[in-house]
């Protein structure tokens, strides 16, 4: 797993990942106690405070890992016991194929029960096949065989997406910076009008489609952040200079 300042939650998250053969953290220059509780609890921890994003710091895990399939796990995430076992009876099997996952998500200290939640992500890859990563978030696997069977882990695990509002905000500008950038290496533009389009699209998405209106002032929130994020992404693109001079040397 990936990890920077993520004291408030890496003790359930690695609880729940002890029964695998190799627990590995990259960390990005915690400064609240990561590393020691990480360490505390047996896992192998690689400090590389020297932020490149996410590909890259995804890719300096690769470099420690030696089991024959790797799972990425995220520090604000939780394997249920039902998913353990769906986990670990894909490993015994030997199966060459690349696993996703979907989430069970928890939001502002409360589970969104009825959110649906759509995004099948992949997360279980068979190590030799693993050949690195590429993007600065939201990043893609690069395999030796690309046309790789694509399975689905049924049981969904738990994700505590966003447990204040004061770390939602911090999340907010790192995320809309970072897919700003993104959109930018695509030569993409941006503008005010794009991103009420984008986030405005979201909103509705989320609270209304996929049943958001359903959790009450959690769900609320949290169909809001990831809205604004849509947004502000789309606002940046169009007015940060830093950004800006990206798109033109490109």
């Amino acid at each position: 797993m990936l990890t920077l300042n993520e004291a408030h939650c890496i003790r359930a998250c690695l609880e729940s990942a002890a029964f695998a053969d190799q627990v590995l953290v990259v960390d990005s220059g915690s400064r609240d106690g990561t590393v020691e509780i990480a360490q505390s609890m047996g896992a192998e921890v690689h400090i590389y405070p020297d932020w490149q994003g996410f590909a890259v710091q995804r890719n300096r895990l690769l470099q420690h890992a030696n089991g024959d399939y790797i799972f990425f796990l995220d520090a604000d995430e939780v394997m249920p016991p039902d998913f353990q076992a769906a986990l670990q009876k894909i490993v015994a099997s030997q199966e060459q194929a690349v696993w996703q996952i979907r989430w069970r998500m928890v939001a502002f200290g409360k589970e969104l029960k009825h959110f649906r939640s759509n995004s099948w992500i992949e997360r279980l890859f068979v190590r030799q096949q693993l050949q690195g990563f590429t993007g600065v978030v939201h990043e893609q696997a690069q395999l030796a065989t690309p046309n790789m069977p694509r399975h689905k882990i049924q049981p969904p695990l738990l994700h505590h997406s966003r447990h204040s509002v004061q770390a939602s905000l911090e999340k907010l500008t790192q995320y809309a910076v970072l897919g700003a950038a993104k959109r930018a290496e695509k030569g993409k533009r941006g503008g005010v009008l794009r991103g009420l389009a984008s986030g405005g699209s979201m909103f509705l998405r989320l609270y209304i489609l996929h049943l958001g209106f359903l959790s009450g002032g959690a769900g609320f929130l949290y169909c809001l952040f990831v809205a604004l994020e849509a947004f502000f992404r789309y606002a940046a693109l169009g007015y940060d200079a830093n950004i800006q001079s990206n798109i033109k040397r490109n």
